[in-house]
């Protein structure tokens, strides 16, 4: 059975509240003037910020990059461990952290104490569920949002039972940590395809051919205007538009979940084809490229180079994010400064890099292909955690789904 609270709707055995009614909320104090050496920088008293609080998803506090003095230590809120906080301006508010030190908290920052009948750790799930809320509903601005502490004193929270508080706390913490455990293996594999890819483009590490023979061939240096064809072909605007990013590859515009800023005129935009390379001309020196494994047409603020039967395209795909050919682009840019700097292919063909043969080439890219595909598995697996973490936080924290409480 359920009954409506302030809270909405919850099983009979739950009950509904406002936060200021089960704790004392309090915000935070910065000394003043801010930088003064008299307060900071010192060895005192750690000093958390809303920096601190938001640079990662971990439930706890355990350290923070700056310290007080003791004088600062007189002229701020200090917390003990234990402790639950919540940014409170900017636009990282609503954010929650429980303190395990410590430590002095700025006034970027409210804290709630002396929690009655809630559970830190389920007061903390339930916050962590309402921070986009915070943001667009409760407090959002043109200027500095601000959560004050009469806006979270005034915020509805259900109140279960304590026992079955603590067990849905328990949980989310177990889900909490497979997220960081695949977090971990997902650093970890992308460090490693940095390493990898450091060790066989420019070989450091060499494979071996499908005689199992390693490769001992000397790489010959090659001008990419032999390597690469610049594609121009305009006038396709029957071609669906596509979008080169950073990380995700070429994917159709319609995907990325941007608003279409494009001109309504695309008899300019250039023609993409399978395999095609292209590369923002304007920032071709941060490594802004990639491999294409479609067909379409793409702004002509974009480069479009096709590879020749010299060069594999993974292969080339992969060497054009190399630091080290990055650096390269960026000395061979034109332009006074970093906002007009580009590199059209005219000076992109004259470009030299030593390369293996073709055949080193296609072993190359499908080892760092099979590392790639690793990472993709692991990030998906990373999203799918997430998304059902949030799910299942939705329903454990209205009551909607219960637990069992041995």
């Amino acid at each position: 059975m359920v009954h409506k609270t302030v809270a909405g709707v919850l099983p009979d055995e739950w009950r509904g509240s406002l936060i200021k009614h089960v704790c004392k909320v309090v915000r935070g104090s910065s000394p003043r003037p801010a930088g003064s050496p008299l307060y900071f920088n010192g060895n005192f008293l750690p000093w958390a910020t809303v920096a601190d609080l938001t640079c990662s998803d971990d439930m706890y506090l355990t350290s923070t990059k700056s310290m007080l003095t003791e004088a600062g230590s007189e002229r701020t809120r200090i917390t003990d461990p234990g402790t639950l906080m919540l940014t409170n301006s900017g636009a990282t508010l609503g954010v929650p952290k429980i303190s395990s030190i410590r430590c002095g908290a700025n006034d970027g920052i409210a804290m709630l104490l002396d929690l009655d009948g809630i559970a830190t750790e389920f007061a903390y799930y339930y916050l962590y569920s309402k921070t986009q809320y915070f943001r667009v509903v409760i407090a959002p601005g043109v200027g500095q949002p601000n959560l004050n502490t009469e806006l979270i004193g005034d915020f509805p929270i259900p109140v279960p039972p304590l026992p079955e508080q603590k067990k849905i706390a328990q949980i989310l913490s177990t889900w909490d940590k497979a997220i960081t455990t695949t977090e971990q293996l997902l650093a970890n594999s992308q460090q490693q395809k940095k390493a990898l890819m450091h060790q066989l483009l420019t070989g450091k590490n060499r494979l071996l051919d499908n005689n199992g023979v390693r490769f001992s061939g000397e790489w010959k240096t090659h001008k990419f205007g032999n390597l690469f064809k610049e594609r121009v072909e305009t006038g396709r605007d029957d071609l669906p538009l596509l979008s080169i990013t950073a990380d995700d590859g070429v994917v159709y515009q319609e995907d990325t979940g941007r608003k279409n800023t494009s001109n309504e005129d695309k008899s300019k935009y250039r023609r993409i084809c399978v395999n095609d390379i292209g590369y923002n001309t304007m920032r071709m020196w941060q490594g802004r490229s990639s491999l294409s494994d479609k067909e379409g047409i793409v702004s002509p603020a974009y480069t479009i180079v096709t590879p020749t039967d010299k060069v594999c395209p993974v292969y080339a795909a992969y060497l054009f994010k190399l630091p080290a050919l990055v650096y390269v682009f960026y000395r061979h840019s034109q332009g006074l400064v970093s906002d007009t700097w580009n590199l059209k292919f005219n000076h992109f063909k004259k470009i030299g890099w030593q390369l293996p043969s073709i055949d080193e080439q296609q072993k190359i890219a499908a080892v760092i292909s099979t590392a790639d595909q690793e990472i993709s598995a692991l990030q998906q697996k990373l999203d799918a955690l997430k998304q059902e973490k949030k799910a299942l936080m939705q329903q454990l924290l209205t009551g909607k789904r219960r637990v069992l409480v041995s």
